[in-house]
């Protein structure tokens, strides 16, 4: 006999749906949402939440973060996996290079210590069997073995999206020696991804680094060492232009395109110009770009002047820029041994991006009225569902959708501090903010793998490993 109650109903709350906004509830049966509407046309449940006037929203997925660059894989998957539910992140897109299976990305030498995919993807499944939310893989493509492995990263592990850094060539490649490929590489790699079909797709980081070590030598001779000196080595045009050359290159090839981390108006140019072209192009933003500006931190791509700032949060809010991503790393350096004083010997990036990423969102964005809570919504579950192949499964509160859910409080004040965090890095860009609106409780397949009772210093995030890795589906068979 079916079963005539729900496991678990949330009740009173305002339901964010594709259609809109509702008062009412939803529940939850065998892990995927049963119903939702009207709290006096729920089922029944073994167990009621009062949402008090709430917001439950779909999970997040975020589409971009690196995960085995610092520490071994599995630590990562353990630690920073709470830390993305604690955020209200339910679906993690892992972009991972195949060297993560080494212990640690900084421990590579050369190109002979890369290893294949192929040899890669049985260390990824067995160091995600810690992982508490769910996730995909984007492999980061570094090599031209990479390349030739796509249609089997595809056929086998139901992998449809693949990263591509971007002429990391001259001086910089025994630096990042993952990335020693050339254009004739990536535009292989271009073709290989548009004979798979939807929903497979590539993702740019854009930044010609080959200009910019013109521009950091004249910086450095000039005597800059400021933080903002490192928006001027590579300025927007450094950004635009390889957005431009390389969705030339992918509208020959008619290869769908993600440009992650997307941060001036004359990439978005480019972008707009590609679309009327017919190229299908999607873009991403990180939280940090609308927050803080190039004086904050040195990262790549660079955070830019406060200026910018308008026109990103319209982009976003306007539908010019598709998704937000964390770009979250994690590693166990203090701020300390990272900042120098000095921008060219400051080590790049800063970590434990995840936990911000979110509630940032709520309290710059929609309590501050650049963002309605729908759009956003749209742009940190629905889109990346769609593109990465994932709806309606994930993305959106529908009836047969799995229930990866969050409950937010936009009245939540919260100071961000170390003590209140769970990645396992011991320092946030963000500590000391005053920040009002707040993820409370995340449910990853009717699992509550978060919640965060008003009066307790920090949310209590399940020890359960409930992720489970999400396989994609070809439109068309390899």
């Amino acid at each position: 006999m079916a079963k005539t109650t729900a496991d678990l109903v949330f009740k009173n709350g305002l339901i964010v749906t594709p259609a809109g906004t509702i008062e009412g509830g939803v529940a939850i049966l065998d892990g995927k949402i049963a119903a939702f509407g009207r709290d006096t046309f729920l089922l029944a449940a073994d167990r009621e939440i009062d949402l008090a006037g709430k917001y439950l929203l779909p999970g997040v997925i975020d589409p971009e973060c690196h995960l085995g660059s610092h520490r071994p894989l599995a630590d990562d998957f353990r630690s920073e996996t709470r830390a993305a539910a604690a955020s209200g992140v339910t679906t993690w897109g892992m972009q991972l290079v195949s060297l993560a299976i080494t212990g640690g990305a900084d421990k590579v030498k050369g190109p002979a210590d890369i290893p294949s995919f192929t040899q890669a993807m049985p260390s990824y499944y067995d160091a995600a069997r810690s992982a508490a939310i769910d996730f995909f893989l984007t492999p980061i493509l570094g090599t031209d073995e990479h390349v030739e492995e796509i249609p089997y990263l595809a056929k086998e592990h139901g992998i449809t999206s693949f990263k591509l850094h971007l002429q990391m060539q001259g001086p910089w490649k025994s630096a990042w020696p993952a990335y020693a490929f050339d254009d004739g590489s990536i535009y292989s790699a271009f073709e290989s991804v548009a004979k798979l079909g939807a929903p497979a797709i590539a993702l740019l980081h854009c930044e010609n680094w080959e200009i910019a070590r013109v521009l950091q030598k004249r910086l450095m001779d000039a005597g800059r060492t400021d933080m903002g000196a490192w928006d001027d080595r590579s300025p927007a045009f450094t950004e635009a232009g390889h957005a431009r050359t390389y969705l030339y290159y992918a509208r020959v090839a008619g290869c769908p395109i993600y440009v992650v981390h997307v941060t001036t108006k004359e990439t978005l140019t480019e972008i707009e110009k590609a679309k009327a072209e017919g190229l299908k192009v999607y873009s991403e933003i990180g939280t940090h770009y609308l927050v803080l500006h190039k004086d904050a931190w040195k990262i790549n791509v660079p955070l830019r002047d406060r200026s910018t700032h308008a026109t990103l949060w319209h982009a976003l809010a306007s539908g010019a820029i598709d998704c937000i991503g964390s770009d979250h790393v994690a590693h166990t350096r203090s701020r300390e041994s990272m900042e120098t004083g000095n921008v060219w010997t400051t080590i790049s990036g800063f970590p434990s991006r995840v936990e911000g990423m979110f509630p940032l969102m709520l309290s710059e964005g929609v309590n501050k009225g650049r963002i309605s809570i729908e759009r956003l919504a749209q742009v940190a579950s629905e889109n990346p569902a769609r593109i990465f192949g994932l709806y309606p499964k994930k993305g959106a509160i529908t009836v047969g959708a799995d229930a990866d859910l969050v409950v937010v409080d936009l009245k939540r004040r919260v100071k961000i501090t170390r003590n209140m965090l769970h990645t396992v890095t011991p320092w946030s860009i963000y500590e000391g903010w005053d920040v009002t609106g707040w993820p409370v409780m995340t449910l990853v397949r009717g699992n509550i793998v978060m919640e965060w009772l008003e009066g307790e210093p920090r949310a209590r995030v399940s020890d359960a490993s409930v992720g489970q890795y999400l396989r994609r589906q070809l439109a068309r068979s390899v």
